[in-house]
């Protein structure tokens, strides 16, 4: 009878291989795990710290009365014109008047639009530098006013009607050295009014009282679309 020889290895306990990879994989997973939320951790601390800080500058700002950040400005929209050469108003000599003119518009649409015009545009500023003298754009003032006037002129060929600032006017003073004729006009006018009949007294206070009404601006009126008049050249010869 033969005998059955047992296989040694039947009965040994199996390889650790796949232990061991089970192992060093799921350490792998475990550590990238708590890699990401280490990062997530920090960049929510970064976002908490920097409102905190915004916040900050804000209240400080606040606190020192002094204006918090604003938004950066929109970049305007500017349209060079060609250099004007015209003979100036003065009549005791021949001036002339080299100026250069850009436009600080609102939108580069509103250049478009100005460009079709142009023709137009140039004629009316023109016509408002041949009527000044030399003496009126030789100071700063002048110069403010010829800006103000040019951006009223240029756009009435578009079908645009703007005003300018009124002057504030003043009253002269009397010389010291009246004439005595000036005087006496003055009381015997002064008598008269005050020998009116009180029908007309009662009527110049009536009128004098009642407020007169504005002229409300039209609704439907377009909008300027040249914010700023610049001269980048000016010279008088």
């Amino acid at each position: 009878m033969s005998a059955v020889i047992a296989d040694p290895a039947a009965g040994a306990p199996p390889p650790k291989r796949g232990r061991k990879k089970l192992l060093v994989i799921s350490a792998a997973v475990l550590a990238l795990l708590l890699a990401l939320s280490a990062g997530g951790v920090f960049l929510l601390k970064q976002r908490a710290a920097r409102a905190a800080a915004e916040l900050g500058d804000e209240e400080l700002a606040a606190a020192e009365g002094r204006p918090a950040k604003t938004e950066p400005k929109t970049i305007p929209f500017y349209l060079p014109l060609d250099p004007f050469v015209v003979n100036l108003a003065d009549r005791d000599v021949d001036r002339y008047a080299q100026i250069g003119i850009t436009f600080e518009l609102e939108s580069g649409a509103s250049g478009e639009q100005l460009k079709a015009y142009m023709p137009a545009v140039r004629n009316a500023i023109l016509m408002v530098l041949a009527n000044k003298t030399s003496r009126e754009l030789l100071d700063r003032a002048g110069k403010e006013q010829l800006a103000q006037e040019i951006m009223r002129e240029a756009v009435r060929p578009m079908g645009i009607e703007t005003t300018l600032p009124e002057p504030v006017s003043t009253v002269p003073a009397v010389a010291p050295g009246a004439a005595a004729s000036e005087v006496a006009a003055g009381a015997s006018a002064a008598s008269a009014a005050a020998s009116a009949t009180p029908a007309l007294a009662a009527a110049g206070s009536d009128d004098l009282a009642a407020p007169k009404a504005k002229p409300r601006p039209r609704r439907d009126t377009p909008r300027n679309p040249i914010q700023h008049v610049h001269f980048s050249s000016f010279i008088i010869q």
